[in-house]
C-alpha cells in the first residue's frame, strides 16, 4: 500500500524503494516522563570527571571543562566550565568562565562569563558574574556581584591630577579649573 503515493513514484519511474535500515544512527529512545527532568550537560566536552562516591579535599585545577559528582573540599579553579550535578556538595570557592550549579555548594562562586542556576542548585556563599541566570526552584543565599572585570577588581578610580593642579587634590579645586576627564 502506498503512504502517500511514495510507492507509486518510484514504480512509475522504473525504481523500487529498496527495503533496508534508515540512513544515520537511530535516535536514542527516550522513556516517556524521562524528558520533562532538567538534566545536566553531557560528559562529551569534559576534560575531567569526579564521579560519585569520591571525596576531594584541596585544590583542583583544570585547564578545561570538568564535571564534578563527588563530595569535594577547597578550591576548584577551571578554565572553562566546572559544572556541579545534583548530588553533588561542594564545599568550595569555585572559579570558572563559566559555572553551571545543579547540587549545593557551600561557597563562594567566582564566573568570568555566565553563572547559571539551575532548579535544584543551592547556594550559601557569594557570587560574582557579569552575568546570572537563576532557575525557578533555586535556592541563593548571600550577596552578588554583577559586573565585569572591573567589578572583581574594584571600582575604578578618577585618575589623580594633583600634579597638574598645583599639588592641591582635584576634589579641593572648583569644577571650572578642574581637567575635563575629572568632571
Amino acid at each position: 500500500m502506498a503512504l502517500f503515493g511514495r510507492d507509486r513514484e518510484h514504480e512509475q519511474r522504473g525504481q523500487r524503494p529498496e527495503a533496508g535500515p534508515p540512513p544515520g544512527p537511530a535516535p536514542r529512545e527516550v522513556k516517556m516522563f524521562e524528558r520533562e527532568k532538567v538534566q545536566p550537560q553531557e560528559t562529551a566536552g569534559t576534560s575531567a570527571f569526579l564521579g560519585k562516591g569520591c571525596r576531594v579535599n584541596g585544590k583542583l585545577a583544570s585547564e578545561g571543562a570538568v564535571r564534578i559528582e563527588a563530595q569535594s573540599e577547597g578550591q576548584i579553579t577551571a578554565e572553562d566550565t566546572p559544572t556541579i550535578v545534583e548530588s553533588a556538595t561542594v564545599k568550595a570557592k569555585i572559579n570558572g568562565a563559566s559555572v553551571v550549579v545543579h547540587g549545593q555548594v557551600p561557597g563562594d562562586i567566582t564566573a568570568r562569563s555566565l553563572l547559571e542556576l539551575h532548579a535544584t542548585a543551592k547556594v550559601v556563599g557569594n557570587i560574582s558574574s557579569p552575568r546570572l541566570v537563576v532557575h525557578e526552584g533555586a535556592i541563593f543565599e548571600g550577596q552578588c556581584t554583577m559586573g565585569g572585570a572591573q567589578a572583581a577588581a574594584g571600582k575604578k578610580k578618577k585618575p589623580d591630577f594633583s600634579a597638574l593642579l598645583g599639588g592641591q587634590a582635584a576634589e579641593d579645586v572648583p569644577p571650572a579649573l578642574q581637567p575635563e576627564l575629572t568632571r
